[in-house]
């Protein structure tokens, strides 16, 4: 399930395209649920590249540096220690 957090957004709909017209300082929020497939891959020269995509077909991709993809792996080693999530 993709849930997109669009508050406060203005858009604009001509000849097929969809266009921002609001201020430029508004933030959003995606999130997936029930996540089905992953892939991580090098993407350009100095990024790793998440992909998720749940049953749906709904997918979020995130690029990383090296420096946060490292912060995520110990994070995930961290909670694999310490949570109840992985017994």
């Amino acid at each position: 399930m993709l849930t997109l957090d669009l508050d406060d957004f203005m858009f604009e709909l001509k000849d097929g395209a969809i266009k921002h017209v609001g201020p430029s300082n508004r933030a959003a929020t995606a999130k997936l649920y029930d996540v089905e497939g992953i892939d991580i891959r090098e993407y350009g020269d100095k990024r790793v590249k998440l992909a998720f995509e749940d049953e749906d077909g709904s997918e979020i991709e995130i690029a990383l540096g090296p420096g946060q993809a490292s912060e995520v792996a110990r994070g995930i080693e961290l909670l694999e220690a310490e949570s109840r999530v992985f017994e």
